[in-house]
């Protein structure tokens, strides 16, 4: 059958006003849901002066909850970079039986409440839980210290990377893997060889969606950290503390670093995703020409 020719025919566009609506409508919701708040809190911490802003970034318990939180993100995000990287090679160029249940496994801390998890680990690791023996014989302290907030925000935080890199894999399929083994590369030399330039930039995009989250996790880590002061709370957690005081200048201070942390984070996000998006069309595009 002969093929219509399709260039002649006039393209299928909203009308101007309609347009004009759609993306003023976006705009007015952006900016008051997302740039106005972000806004009110600078000007919110910078209300009593610079002096009274540094004096709440540089006392005792925020330097803690920097700290804290900073350590938390440095003991997550790689643990979940090679749980991720893992279970993304195992499910997307290893296709075993089970695999499809495997990858809905990987997106339950998204649909779990953070506080149930947080509730989780108490339960497990808590003063009534089932390794609570074993714990006290050991002397080891999970709950209310920092392996509790390690644990809480490993569970939030896992599916990002595993997350990206499933798709991509699976979109790059696994013909230059196989052409590496045939030609004597050993499974190390070939994921370092081959794989791994070909998932860098899916992988850079997880790790900064993973560790976004990891600074920003208030709801398991609340449940887990008991909520002392200069020992357990993170920055999330030191901002509801400063905000219950009626400390609002502090609060809001603490508060602008993770709204700067966030800031960083998009721009990186977004350089990120455009090579994503260029990785995943060009290995369709060599998947298509195969």
């Amino acid at each position: 059958m002969p093929i219509a020719d399709t260039s002649r025919l006039p393209s299928i566009r909203e009308p101007r006003p309609i347009r004009f609506l759609l993306v003023a409508g976006t705009l007015l919701y952006l900016g008051a849901f997302i740039f106005l708040p972000l806004v009110q809190v600078l000007v919110m911490a910078l209300s009593k002066g610079w002096k009274v802003y540094a004096a709440a970034i540089v006392e005792p318990d925020a330097l803690s909850a920097i700290w804290l939180t900073l350590g938390v993100a440095a003991v997550t995000v790689p643990l979940n970079t090679v749980f991720g990287v893992a279970l993304a090679w195992a499910i997307a160029k290893n296709p075993c039986r089970g695999r499809r249940l495997i990858a809905t496994l990987v997106d339950l801390p998204f649909s779990v409440s953070p506080v149930i998890a947080g509730l989780l680990f108490v339960l497990l690791f808590g003063r009534q839980g089932w390794f609570q023996p074993w714990l006290e014989q050991h002397d080891i302290h999970v709950i209310f210290a920092f392996p509790g907030l390690v644990l809480a925000t490993l569970f939030v935080t896992s599916p990002f990377v595993a997350r990206e890199l499933i798709p991509l894999m699976e979109s790059q399929g696994h013909e230059e893997e196989d052409a590496a083994r045939l030609l004597g590369a050993s499974g190390w030399r070939t994921f370092w060889s081959v794989t791994l330039p070909n998932i860098k930039w899916g992988l850079i995009y997880g790790v900064i969606l993973c560790n976004a989250r990891a600074m920003g996790e208030f709801g398991a880590v609340s449940v887990v950290s008991g909520h002392i002061r200069g020992r357990t709370n993170t920055l999330p957690l030191h901002v509801e503390a400063l905000f219950n005081e009626y400390n609002f200048a502090a609060a809001n201070a603490v508060a602008s670093l993770l709204a700067c942390l966030a800031l960083v984070t998009l721009v990186v996000r977004a350089a990120a995703e455009w090579r994503v998006r260029q990785q995943r069309a060009a290995a369709e595009r060599n998947r298509d020409e195969h």
